[in-house]
Parts: C-alpha cells; sequence; structure tokens
C-alpha cells in the first residue's frame, strides 16, 4: 500500500510536499492530474445540481407531474444503486477506471441531451423522464465509485483530506450555482432547455479525464478473482469494520428521510409556498453553499476537535436546524428555509470529507472500489424508497407534515453514529493502523 500511494501526484509536478515535509507553493494545484480530475468533475457537478432542479421543474411545470410522480421520477435516479451498487464496485476494480468514467459521461451527456429532443419533437412524458433518470443513474453509480478509486492514483496519501476537501468544496459550490443556474435558464429559456446544458457539462468532464494520465496502473492490471467472491469480500469487510459499519448505518438512515425530503422540496416551494422557477433555483442552491462553508471549515475542525469528533460534533449540532425548513412560508418565513439548509448542509458537508478521506486510507490495496460501491450501495439503495415514501405521505398527509416527519427521521438518525470506537476515540484510525495490509487475502481466503 506505501508503494502505491508515494508514487501518486507523480505527473511531473511532484506531490504537494517535499521529502522534509514541507510543502510546494500552490499545494494539489502545481499538480496537472489533479488539476483535471478537479475541473471535470466540477463542471460535471455543476450540470448534476442544474438536474436535480431541472427535472422535477420540467416534471411540475411542463408535464404538470403529480407529488407522487416527482416522488418516483427521484426515486428512478437512486434505484439503479440497488441495482448493480455492489457489483460496480468489483468492476471498477478489475477494470482501467479512467475509460469506464469517460464511458460514464458520455452515456450521461447523451441521455440528458435527449431530453429537449423529446420535447421539441413532442414526445416528452414522465414515463421516457423516468427511463432516462433509471439509465443516467447507472451511469452516476459507475462514475462515482469509480471516482473514489482513482483519487487516491492522483495524490498522495497525505494530500487525501486536502483533495477531498478541494473536491467536496467545489462540488459544494457546484451544488450552490447549479440549482440557481438552472432556475436562471429556465426563466430565460425554459425549464426543458435548461437541461441541455447539463449535456454539455459531462461531455467536458469527459474531455478532461482523456487529458490526464494516473501515475498508478489501474486495478484491473493487476488480477481478477471471482466476481462473487470480489463482492462479498466487500460486504464482509465494510460489515466487520467498527468504524465503516456505523458510519454506512448512519449515512444509510439519513438518506432514506433527505431523499423523501428532497422529492418533496420543489413541489412545496411552488405549490406550498408559491415561488416561481427562478426562486426555486436559488432557494435550493442554498444547500450548496452550506456544503461550501462546511469544506471551508473542515481541516480546521479536524484539527481542533479530531477526525472522529469532528464528525459527531458536525452531525449533532448540524442537522436539527434542518427542523426550520418546515416553518417555511412567503415573505420573511424564507428566512427558515435558509438558515435551517445552510446549518444543516453545513454540517453534512464537514461529515462528507471526513468520510470520504476516510475510506480512501481505511481501504486494504485494491479493495476501495469495493469498499466504496458497498458503502453506496447500502446508503443509496434507501433512496428510491425514501423518495418513495416521501411521495405516498406528501399525498397522504400532505407537503408541509410530510416534510416534517422526513427531516424528523433525518436529525434521529444522527444517534446511530454512538458506536464505541467514535465516541471514545478523538480520531479516526489513520493510514494502515487498523487495517493490516493482508486482511484482503484473509477475507478470501475465509470464501473458499
Amino acid at each position: 500500500m506505501g508503494s502505491r500511494i508515494h508514487r501518486a501526484g507523480g505527473d511531473g509536478s511532484g506531490s504537494g510536499v517535499t521529502e522534509g515535509g514541507r510543502r510546494h507553493f500552490g499545494g494539489l494545484w502545481r499538480q496537472r492530474n489533479f488539476r483535471l480530475l478537479w475541473i471535470g468533475e466540477t463542471v460535471s457537478q455543476v450540470g448534476n445540481a442544474m438536474a436535480v432542479v431541472g427535472v422535477p421543474l420540467v416534471a411540475v411545470v411542463v408535464l404538470h407531474a403529480s407529488t407522487f410522480a416527482v416522488g418516483l421520477l427521484t426515486a428512478a435516479g437512486w434505484l439503479p444503486w440497488l441495482v448493480i451498487g455492489l457489483p460496480a464496485g468489483a468492476w471498477v476494480d478489475r477494470l482501467p477506471v479512467r475509460p469506464v468514467m469517460i464511458c460514464a459521461d458520455l452515456l450521461a451527456a447523451v441521455l440528458y441531451g435527449s431530453v429537449p429532443l423529446a420535447a421539441w419533437t413532442g414526445v416528452l412524458s414522465i414515463g421516457l423522464l423516468v427511463a432516462i433518470q433509471l439509465a443516467a443513474g447507472a451511469a452516476s453509480v459507475v462514475f462515482m465509485t469509480g471516482y473514489q478509486v482513482y483519487l487516491p492514483s492522483v495524490v498522495a496519501a497525505a494530500d487525501l483530506i486536502e483533495a477531498n476537501t478541494k473536491m467536496q468544496g467545489s462540488a459544494s459550490a457546484a451544488a450552490f450555482a447549479g440549482p440557481g443556474l438552472a432556475g436562471l435558464v429556465a426563466l430565460v429559456v425554459g425549464a426543458v432547455t435548461a437541461l441541455a446544458g447539463n449535456a454539455v457539462s459531462f461531455c467536458v468532464s469527459a474531455g478532461c479525464l482523456l487529458g490526464s494520465r494516473p501515475s498508478v496502473p489501474p486495478p484491473g492490471e493487476r488480477c481478477r478473482r471471482n466476481l462473487r467472491k470480489e463482492i462479498a469480500a466487500g460486504v464482509l469487510l465494510l460489515v466487520r469494520d467498527p468504524y465503516l459499519r456505523p458510519m454506512t448505518v448512519f449515512w444509510s438512515a439519513a438518506n432514506f428521510a433527505l431523499t423523501g425530503y428532497t422529492a418533496l422540496l420543489v413541489v412545496f416551494l411552488v405549490r406550498i409556498v408559491g415561488l416561481s422557477a427562478g426562486w426555486v433555483g436559488v432557494l435550493t442552491a442554498v444547500p450548496g453553499l452550506g456544503g461550501v462553508l462546511g469544506a471551508l471549515v473542515t481541516r480546521r475542525v479536524t484539527v481542533r476537535f479530531g477526525t472522529a469528533r469532528g464528525l459527531l460534533l458536525a452531525t449533532w449540532l448540524g442537522m436539527p436546524a434542518a427542523l426550520l425548513i418546515p416553518l417555511t412560508g412567503p415573505g420573511s418565513r424564507l428566512v427558515c428555509y435558509v438558515a435551517g439548509a445552510l446549518v444543516a448542509y453545513t454540517g453534512m458537508g464537514i461529515g462528507n470529507i471526513i468520510i470520504a478521506a476516510f475510506r480512501q486510507a481505511h481501504s486494504p490495496p485494491g479493495m476501495c472500489g469495493r469498499v466504496t460501491a458497498t458503502q453506496r450501495f447500502f446508503i443509496f439503495a434507501t433512496s428510491p424508497m425514501g423518495a418513495f415514501a416521501g411521495g405516498s405521505v406528501g399525498t397522504w398527509l400532505g407537503i408541509r407534515p410530510a416534510l416534517w416527519i422526513m427531516l424528523g427521521m433525518a436529525v434521529a438518525s444522527g444517534s446511530l453514529l454512538c458506536s464505541r470506537g467514535l465516541v471514545a476515540d478523538r480520531d479516526l484510525p489513520g493510514h494502515g493502523r487498523s487495517r493490516p495490509v493482508d486482511q484482503q487475502e484473509t477475507i478470501f481466503a475465509n470464501l473458499n
């Protein structure tokens, strides 16, 4: 594991750290491969953020979809995690990761580009949007899993926190700009045409990946085992790990509730609060701003409190603010949404960065893809169920009561982080200290 990581970043510019431990001026920005990955991922995230608002806007404003239909549309985007989430990790670990990510980008570009074409030819429907969401969701599963494997091949182990902070910060900035941009473009050219920008963003991401060259051979060039055993090894490792297991249980429960909330949000802001498409875009950009703030303060939080306690504090102090959101109304009551979303998503942004960096450093060699995909399988598998539940409860009890229920569940999920390892220690285990390098072989041996 050490030889693999210390060669990372060898793209001609060196890593961000000298042999004496001093940082080069510019740090990771001096690395061409990291810059290309960062640019491509940031532009792609802008497109994704536009789609989060743009697709429901098309359904609500253009197709006049019901609350349940919008929930079903949201669920379709997450359902592929339930279907291919586990094998995706094994595929990424055994295949050249960069070409896989490029193909996923190009597929997403074609899918989202087809929405304006379908509208202009008069064949756009809820059924077609659901099908596009399913296929685009499958591409997202593969890309997001591959990205987690690709990043450690671009930067050194000592730079993972910084790299994840920069990537999470730009993703949060994209999430901040994307919805507002989607609302603005929808206001100017229409909700359907706004989705064309999403297709362009995926093309830019693919182009950046084409220009990069990782310094570590892709996992697919090393070894291949039985696919079933590879998947089982990833599952067993995650289930047995005293740190990854509670993180996964927590985020699975939180994701169920937050996806149900997200499925209701556009309907709530348009039909209950009475906002236009432009204002919906502006307000739904607030969580992205919270993510940016989280990225900016993560390093200070981890230095001051430690990674384990920083994760707990960010979650337990940040997420309860989300209970302000159902109080949102016209005029001055919009501040309830702004304050609730800003504080809650700042805390979640800090938690995301800590968990992502820990997972990348904690995974044994050749297993990062499976660990990532297995964790995300359990987390995102709750998304379609959460979206379905949000749409169903919103139809049955009303939008505002459904928001109270979903966000109340999200806040309660923080209690699931009360495991012995996370509560007792100041920091999460460092690189390799809690996981022997040969544990991968031990798990495989137990499966034979």
